[in-house]
């Protein structure tokens, strides 16, 4: 089958598009003019140039595709309005193209995410009502009502992923930096538990949700049953790093403060920075807990890769790609 994959140069979307290669699939890669292919060095797929947010660029790339992954979106913005023009109204326009351009479509899948269902310390389920709590969470919430509207028009699922580890990440990267320095930020108050998976495992939930009849009309959160905390993923990245860490308290105000003047600066900069009123958010949340159990009754999917083994390979990737210093002892000693 030709499938189409919107973000396919983005971290989840490489992992996606060469998943489905090696199921013998066509992919069309949707990239955005101006950003670097580099990621998609060397992988026979189809570019086509594009953007979601452009109607006219989507007729030709939707059509002939038996299945479309929509990946592409923005995760770190200064202004609510860029989060709902490109994640939501972007969805919107996608849709359109395909129903009007795309009549062998057997699947939409929309990537969402645990932000539109809002943060909570007990396991988040498909039926509760959303209850995001920041702007990119919204537009997320946004983009997966607009796709499951259209479930009487068109073949749609929706992949509700927490935090993604793995090689390639940069949403994680600023912990991997802040360990390499020796340093654990810690943010005070009850312990906050995160579900997490691993960029392998969801890009085989991605890829199922496109072939199980069970999906059809349906959301699931794609997530390991392994669980860690805000702390003890810092705890997990120093021991793969093989460093010892001093605990740095963080004030919630402090956090907060920065967040928001780092927005500040990201519109005066036309640059988003790593810190932002986002990720404060979501790090200042009770948690980010969701239950995966429903994938894996109605689809059969158990993510597989343990939270260590993503580290390391995180880790060494980082290391490999210069993003971060090399340890200078090897990978063995414990965090404090």
């Amino acid at each position: 089958m030709r499938a189409l994959v919107t973000g396919a140069n983005g971290f989840l979307g490489t992992w996606l598009t060469r998943r489905l290669l090696a199921g013998g699939h066509a992919v069309r890669a949707l990239v955005r003019p101006g950003s670097p292919p580099d990621a998609l060095s060397g992988l026979d797929v189809e570019r086509v140039r594009g953007d979601v947010t452009d109607p006219g660029s989507l007729p030709s790339a939707v059509r002939g595709c038996d299945l479309v992954f929509h990946l592409a979106g923005v995760r770190r913005a200064p202004r609510r309005e860029d989060f709902l023009r490109v994640n939501a109204e972007g969805t919107r326009i996608l849709l359109e193209a395909c129903a009007a351009h795309a009549p062998s479509l057997s699947r939409f899948v929309l990537a969402g995410s645990l932000a539109a269902a809002g943060p909570s310390a007990t396991p988040r389920r498909e039926e509760e009502p959303f209850a995001p709590r920041e702007w990119y969470g919204e537009s997320k919430m946004e983009a997966e009502r607009l796709t499951l509207s259209w479930a009487g028009r068109i073949p749609v699922a929706v992949g509700r992923p927490p935090r993604i580890m793995g090689p390639g990440d940069r949403e994680n990267l600023m912990f991997f930096r802040i360990a390499r320095a020796g340093f654990l930020l810690a943010f005070g108050g009850a312990p906050r538990p995160l579900s997490w998976i691993d960029v392998e495992d969801c890009a085989r939930g991605m890829e199922l949700l496109a072939t199980r009849p069970e999906a059809l009309g349906e959301s699931f959160f794609l997530a390991s049953p392994e669980r860690t905390s805000v702390e003890g993923l810092q705890r997990e990245i120093a021991r793969a790093l093989g460093v010892r860490t001093r605990r740095i308290p963080v004030p919630e105000g402090l956090l907060r403060g920065l967040g928001s003047a780092a927005d500040v600066v990201s519109r005066v900069l036309g640059r988003h920075l790593p810190l932002n009123r986002k990720l404060a958010e979501q790090v200042l949340a009770p948690g980010w807990v969701c239950d995966p159990s429903k994938a894996s009754r109605l689809l059969g999917f158990e993510a597989t890769v343990g939270l260590a083994a993503s580290v390391d390979r995180s880790a060494r990737w980082y290391v490999e790609k210069g993003w971060i210093a090399a340890p200078a002892t090897p990978p063995a000693a414990a965090t404090k």
